[in-house]
């Protein structure tokens, strides 16, 4: 018999296994003097690295009865290594009978362990049972939770209140001397606003947390608290030299505009407001949650007011983790070992915004080179310079893409980048354009500037960020295209009053001319593609990610529901089912705000990925439908819905009974279910989509093809099914009777029981739960219009189709009555 090895051997393996998957950190294997003031305690492993919060993890054999108790008894101690204090701690359980491996290397790289991650703040992921996953999935939870949520979410709450005190003192600027803050505007390429003053003092605050980061690396950079604290005479020609130097380095996407920002300002009001978002970065840093790269993307995108028109929801963090994962986890044929493989990737997001997509792409493929034992600092300079492309109208948020992307190895140096502030509205020759939409018909567009080049900034403050740059975007050129474009319809006619006639045109004030001109100019660039008007914005910058992502390669979209079952989205789905293969569909069965996957958009939305067929490859005309409870709470839970997603094996198929589909679960959790589908009946939706229990979906579609198949049966009972048109006539609109506007030979009143014209015509949610309801109304005839009345009395039915249908308010579907 083999003999049992001891626990310390097997967390030696699992040490030595995470070391190779987390390059960039130090892994210490059951050492002790590793915590302050408790030199004797000695965690089984201890994860560390520069400028994350440590992790550790208490592993057990089977049954693991102390693994939590001692995970969370780590919580709240300091390490010795930069004596930072613990906030996540893993309980692990090795799989059943792993003590009597005879070699633990081999046997645990695909073992399935068992985990759960504890909080400072008490809290457990999952809240019940455990997860599953191999070491690889151990080393992604344990990166993800160095850095906590909790304390993102608070750094962001200080940022942006800091932001909001610094302009309210551009706001008293702006109503005593408005030519500076015109200028600033100008810079920003904006007008001068409220909107305009949160945005450039975020600018300013973006450069200051990060300036003590290149500091430390720097050492001829002084830090913040020495060019800007209470004690410096005069911080704006402080900051500008240090940041004058800091551009000799490089950095120009986060430091440039702000310095120019800075210049514009009188000296009383810009050290006002240095000193005090010099405060401000303090408290971010202190946090810890100031190497969050998506941080100040997530402040700046509750600083834009303008989302009526530009419709620039913000990418939720943890839904751009899901999509970002699912995108990635298509490709083929990538070694993620090599670092020149992946620096040839190419991945577009031509309405970037904030850069949340973006960056949690970069942040996929560096966590896949690194868990394959690379650096994922190697990847920056190719990562910045060729193979990230962001696109967006609005120039700070190419800033702040930018300095978001940039961020991510602020140790690494780097030349142009893909980053472009497109054309929007009426250009200097008198044309319009209308932003990225541009590259519908073309690969190259002249942009308006291209921040991060120091080669293309020309002069001063102003004249760099004025210099057009081509950007050549090739069709077919692209491994990834990953959007989350504006929703706004062309056809939405709200605020007429205010010269809105073409919403989607409608942003940076243009005039009802530059509207008109910029949805014909939509016209033409979009012939022959998947837009349709009422469909609105999104089905155009899907046509675009068609045309601009290669065969084999993948998009992935965050898009309105009515991109599944809307008439005017119809040839966007022929186009996915037609020209794509492994698709998948994510959707929330919820309501209120948590069905949609961005901030504050208050609709329904859904997440569509799909790999381009290749060659002589066929789309597949079939998509898994994941009908998610929830949207992603955080990182990890997205990346357990992810990883639930994308290695679920024999889903099973809506022809095949009303069994359900697989689920999808955290811990203990039915986060929701997976089902396989076909997409080839394009015209009339998907059906299968958000769904809380797919055997629903399974029992409508056998109806749908003739067989009444419930839960619990065997077998489906054949049912003759065909459309209501071809066993009766629909009748006429109800205006047609008592409209005086519609000529209606009828008044409506009080039901009687011997009515000659009885109606079923108010809506009582109360009295329609019957099939068979009793009328509610009578109408009579007006005076003269009694032949008129003949006529339309001869449409009366004891059939009625409720056109008002609704789960909760009106769920009679199909209501009869005794007579007609």
């Amino acid at each position: 018999m083999t003999s049992r090895q001891a626990e310390q051997n097997a967390n030696i393996a699992l040490g030595t296994l995470l070391t190779r998957m987390l390059p960039t950190c130090a892994v210490t294997i059951e050492n002790t003097r590793v915590i302050v003031d408790n030199p004797g305690l000695r965690p089984d492993i201890l994860i560390t690295g520069a400028d994350r919060a440590p992790v550790v993890i208490e592993a057990e054999f089977m049954p693991a009865a102390t693994a939590e108790q001692e995970a969370k008894d780590r919580l709240g101690l300091e390490t010795q290594d930069g004596r930072r204090t613990i906030e996540a701690a893993i309980a692990l359980r090795y799989p059943e009978g792993f003590e009597f491996e005879d070699y633990l290397d081999g046997g645990l790289a695909d073992a399935r362990l068992e985990y759960a991650v504890f909080y400072k703040d008490e809290t457990r992921f999952p809240e019940s049972g455990w997860l599953s996953g191999t070491p690889a999935d151990l080393a992604d939870i344990a990166r993800l939770v160095s850095v906590p949520q909790s304390a993102v979410d608070a750094a962001a709450d200080a940022l942006e209140d800091g932001i909001d005190r610094a302009a309210a003192i551009l706001k008293d600027l702006n109503e005593q001397r408005p030519a500076i803050t015109q200028t600033v505007a100008a810079l920003l390429g904006m007008s001068d606003v409220p909107q305009t003053h949160r945005m450039a003092c975020a600018i300013i605050a973006n450069a200051m947390v990060f300036h003590d980061r290149v500091a430390d690396i720097h050492g001829d950079i002084k830090p913040l608290r020495l060019v800007c604290s209470r004690d410096v005479a005069n911080p704006q020609r402080e900051i500008g030299d240090e940041w004058t130097r800091i551009l000799a380095i490089n950095y120009w996407p986060i430091f440039a505009v702000a310095r120019d920002i800075v210049q514009q300002l009188p000296p009383a009001e810009a050290s006002r407001i240095l000193r005090l978002l010099e405060y401000t970065a303090g408290d971010v840093a202190a946090s810890g949650a100031n190497v969050e790269h998506d941080l100040t993307g997530r402040v700046f995108q509750r600083l834009i007011v303008d989302r009526k028109y530009l419709a620039t929801f913000y990418t939720l963090p943890a839904s751009a983790a899901l999509l970002a994962r699912l995108a990635v986890a298509k490709l083929q044929g990538v070694d993620w070992s090599d670092a020149d493989a992946i620096g040839r990737l190419r991945i577009g997001d031509f309405a970037c915004g904030t850069g949340a997509l973006l960056s949690a792409v970069y942040e996929q493929l560096a966590a896949r080179h690194e868990r394959e034992g690379g650096n994922p600092a190697d990847l920056h300079r190719a990562m910045m310079e060729e193979a990230l492309y962001g696109c967006d109208v609005m120039p700070s948020a190419i800033h702040i893409t930018s300095s978001t992307l940039s961020g991510a190895q602020p140790t690494v140096g780097y030349g142009s980048s893909r980053l472009y502030n497109m054309p929007y509205g009426r250009q200097p020759d008198g044309t319009v354009a209308i932003g990225s939409l541009e590259l519908l018909q073309s690969s190259s567009v002249m942009t308006l500037f291209n921040t991060s080049d120091p080669a293309m900034r020309t002069g001063s403050a102003g004249e760099e960020t004025a210099a057009s740059v081509p950007a050549d975007i090739a069709d077919e050129g692209f491994d990834i295209v990953i959007m989350n474009p504006p929703f706004t319809s062309n056809t939405k006619h709200y605020d007429a009053d205010d010269g809105v006639l073409n919403a989607a045109f409608a942003a940076f004030n243009a005039s009802k001319a530059e509207q008109d001109d910029m949805a014909t100019r939509m016209r033409e660039r979009s012939r022959n593609t998947c837009y349709h008007g009422h469909a609105g914005m999104g089905s155009a910058f899907a046509a675009l990610a068609d045309r601009k992502v290669k065969p084999g390669g993948v998009v992935a979209f965050v898009l309105p529901f009515t991109a599944i079952n809307g008439a005017s989205w119809a040839k966007f789905r022929e186009l996915i089912a037609t020209n794509y293969t492994d698709v998948t569909v994510v959707s929330i069965a919820a309501n209120g705000n948590d069905m949609s996957f961005s901030s504050d958009t208050g609709m329904a939305e859904c997440l569509i990925i799909g790999r381009k067929v290749k060659g002589k490859e066929k789309a597949s005309r079939r998509a898994d439908f994941v009908s998610l409870r929830h949207r992603p709470g955080g990182f990890v839970h997205a990346q357990e819905f992810a990883k639930g997603i994308s290695h679920s094996q024999e889903v099973r198929r809506i022809e095949e009974g009303p069994y359900g589909g697989v689920p999808l679960y955290c811990g203990e959790e039915l986060a929701g279910e997976t089902l396989d589908a076909p997409i080839d009946g394009y015209a009339d939706g998907w059906g299968a989509a958000r769904i809380s229990d797919a055997s629903v979906a399974q029992t409508a579609y056998a109806l749908a093809n003739g067989k009444l198949w419930l839960p619990t049966e065997l077998s489906g009972i054949d049912l003759p099914i065909t459309q209501l048109k071809d066993v009766g006539q629909r009748g006429l609109d109800s205006q047609l009777f008592i409209s005086t506007a519609h000529k209606g030979p009828f008044t409506k009143h009080a039901p009687n029981p011997t009515a000659t014209y009885p109606a079923l015509w108010n809506h009582s949610a109360k009295n329609e739960k019957r099939l068979i309801c009793e009328p509610d109304s009578q109408l009579l005839v007006r005076r003269g219009e009694e032949e008129q009345a003949i006529e339309l009395w001869k449409t009366a039915s004891r059939t009625y189709i409720s056109r008002g249908f609704r789960f909760n308010s009106q769920s009679l579907a199909v209501a009869f009555t005794d007579r007609k």
